[in-house]
């Protein structure tokens, strides 16, 4: 039997993300492209109107991330509710390019989003 020596690797922030994939030999070119995929973040929007819910929801499932939506969201019941964007800081980033193209409410969010992933390190 071979022992791999199994370790979960904390990773905080995309420095910790860098070190680790250096440490392990990665070409110092790919640095910046997996760093990004090895930390997931949960946003939370409150307020949202749940048709935009849907279509975040909608862009994010896209690309492989996942947005927590009230139960009731596709019902349309209420007018708004608090969402969940859950996803790597490269699906966050992708979304905000996907959000872009929307109409100007969601561009505001996609602004909001783009604005608080500039503060993510």
């Amino acid at each position: 039997m071979t022992n791999y020596n199994l370790k979960i690797v904390d990773i905080k922030n995309l420095n910790d993300a860098k070190r680790e994939i250096k440490n392990i030999g990665s070409d110092p070119a790919s640095l910046d492209i997996m760093a990004p995929k090895t930390i997931s973040k949960v946003i939370k929007l409150s307020n949202v109107v749940l048709q935009d819910a849907i279509i975040i929801k909608q862009d994010m499932l896209s690309i492989g991330g996942e947005v927590a939506v009230p139960r009731d969201t596709f019902k349309l019941n209420q007018e708004t509710g608090d969402i969940l964007i859950i996803g790597t800081l490269k699906q966050l980033c992708d979304l905000v390019g996907k959000l872009k193209r929307h109409y100007s409410r969601i561009k505001d969010i996609a602004v909001d989003l783009e604005n608080l992933l500039k503060g993510v390190e």
